[in-house]
């Protein structure tokens, strides 16, 4: 049993300020201003500081993150030539590899108070071994971050020989949610087929779905369309999340009113993934140059809950990142010139809120009874939170704390002016201590 943990002076994402929260046998117990200190509780001062639920990572791809080089390097940026590159590296992964990787990218996670990720895993090599790294993986870092699998057909259900088996044989072995690519499919027809048998197999197993939908520039690559009308027929609703959703930037207007109402009606999540669809979409265009990325604010104002992901870090298909979902944030915000007041927080709650309502995270918030999972980050509001990237102070699991980070400040030598410079309003926390 850990001892109590009291976050002192904190600012919550709804606004609320000087406001403690008490964990207390891995739950939180009170949420209040000025709490008693229960003996034998460790203290930290927040300052004033934003205390927020853990960061989610609706969308990402474990099995391949830090592989860049491997075999060789992207050379063209795109996204076919990634899917080509992953072909060729593929016979040279090894268990341990893919596992070693995944876990040190889990150690970046949970230094930026990135606590549930869910992760897709290809499915198309007979020998499934990243299904066996990532299923190990997904044990061993279960005391510290919530890692969610998806059985993901990269080379097409239909169009790679023997997908469909090993898919099943994914999920027998323990994957969590059922995933396709029907636009990369042979046709329409087939790509439709797919989510008509994927959707059909996640009722039977009682299991999520969660679709690579309409990767493309392409208007007419309407598998969402498909999806939401299969959610319903089979009693899916709010169990099924259509990622990317990118060829809706291209589709004509009057399509997307019809839509949009079916994707609300249906109950489906949208996920986007901001530096990766602006990387890789538009790649055909020369200028006006499209933006990439799906209609966040008209899929959020039709009442369709939508995540944000990171979707890759150095891997075949982006070379950046560090596992910063308050950057990825950042990029959503302005690629959808979501800059209001409004649309600001409604970026916070991507990578928070509306990530974990995705993955059906139990437990999850600031709220008494709620697992004591949550994060300090180095801002007055959620909206500086993503205009700092906010430094991490405190990142606590189970009213344990597992990440610490300094303040981020810089020492000025400057005549006339401060000595040391905070770039928040806000005063640096103390350390914390033990209540006698």
């Amino acid at each position: 049993m850990t001892a109590p943990l009291l976050i002192r002076n904190a600012t919550l994402p709804d606004g609320r300020t000087a406001i403690d929260l008490l964990a207390l046998d891995g739950r939180i117990a009170e949420v209040g201003p000025a709490l008693p200190v229960p003996p034998g509780a460790e203290v930290a001062e927040a300052g004033g500081h934003l205390l927020s639920p853990p960061l989610v990572d609706a969308h990402f791809h474990l099995d391949a993150t830090l592989s860049l080089g491997l075999p060789r390097v992207n050379a063209s940026g795109t996204l076919l030539e990634g899917i080509q590159l992953w072909g060729e590296l593929k016979p040279l992964l090894t268990e341990e590899a893919i596992a070693e990787r995944a876990l040190q990218y889990c150690d970046w996670a949970v230094a930026r108070g990135l606590l549930a990720i869910r992760s897709h895993v290809d499915v198309c090599d007979p020998r499934l071994l990243a299904v066996r790294a990532l299923l190990a993986v997904q044990k061993r870092v279960a005391p510290y971050l919530d890692l969610q699998l998806v059985a993901f057909p990269q080379d097409g259900l239909l169009r790679s020989p023997g997908a469909l088996a090993q898919l099943k044989q994914a999920l027998d072995l323990g994957v969590d949610v059922v995933g396709g690519i029907p636009h990369f499919e042979r046709t329409m027809q087939e790509g439709a087929e797919s989510v008509r048998l994927l959707c059909e197999l996640a009722a039977e197993r009682g299991l999520r779905v969660d679709m690579h939908c309409d990767e493309s520039d392409d208007p007419l690559s309407r598998h969402v369309e498909t999806l939401a009308f299969h959610t319903q027929r089979l009693g899916l609703q709010g169990r099924v999340t259509g990622s990317h959703l990118t060829s809706m930037h291209s589709m004509d207007n009057y399509y997307v009113s019809k839509l949009l109402p079916l994707l609300a009606e249906a109950g489906v999540h949208a996920v986007a993934n901001p530096l990766i669809n602006i990387t890789l979409q538009g790649r055909h265009d020369s200028y006006p140059r499209r933006r990439g990325m799906t209609r966040v604010p008209e899929l959020l104002a039709a009442g369709v809950n939508v995540g944000f992901g990171h979707d890759c870090v150095m891997d075949p298909w982006y070379a950046l990142g560090s596992a910063d979902m308050l950057e990825v944030a950042a990029m959503g915000l302005h690629v959808a010139q979501m800059t209001s007041v409004q649309g600001q927080r409604q970026c916070f709650d991507a990578v928070t809120v509306n990530s974990a309502r995705i993955l059906g995270l139990q437990g999850y918030g600031l709220e008494p009874g709620c697992r004591a999972d949550f994060v300090l980050l180095q801002a007055g509001s959620p909206a500086e939170a993503i205009r700092l990237r906010a430094q991490r102070l405190l990142v606590v699991r189970g009213g344990t704390v597992v990440s610490r980070m300094a303040p981020a400040t810089a020492e000025l030598n400057l005549p006339g002016r401060p000595a040391r410079v905070d770039f928040t309003r806000q005063a640096a926390p103390a350390a914390p201590g033990r209540a006698s």
